[in-house]
């Protein structure tokens, strides 16, 4: 390469190069572990007891932000009744996963807990070697 040539990158050509690449499913881990994982993560998250930040590497932007909003209304529902954080009683009951594309997890987690059985259904996608949670609702 001589001192005069240069290369020249189209904007497309570097967030090709610097966004998350997508990752295969048969490159990525078992997902029903972190499915079970995040699920009781994030009934501790609206419990008060766990940080959203300790979940955020599993969580992509939108779902991040969501759980924020739904723990900080739950922690003043809690401080109007003057009730403390307590950690949550939970058993996760059923993981059901379905993969609709490759590189793609939807899944559901019934959860009991001593008042009620929740599902919290999850959309996991592949992303530089790992899973991320696209989509998150606690039903």
């Amino acid at each position: 390469m001589t001192l005069g040539a240069r290369t020249r990158h189209t904007e497309n050509d570097i967030r090709d190069l610097f966004a998350p690449q997508h990752t295969r499913t048969d490159a990525l881990p078992d997902p029903e572990p972190l499915i079970a994982t995040l699920a009781g993560g994030v009934l501790e998250v609206i419990a008060g007891v766990r940080e959203v930040d300790q979940l955020a590497r599993w969580l992509a932007e939108d779902p991040y932000r969501a759980l924020v909003v739904r723990a900080n209304l739950a922690a003043r529902a809690r401080s109007a009744r003057a009730q403390s954080a307590l950690r949550p009683t939970y058993a996760i009951r059923s993981v059901h996963v379905s993969h609709p594309a490759d590189g793609v997890v939807e899944a559901t987690a019934v959860v009991a807990t001593p008042l009620r059985t929740r599902a919290v259904a999850l959309r996991l996608e592949g992303y530089d070697a790992r899973w991320r949670a696209t989509s998150l609702a606690v039903l």
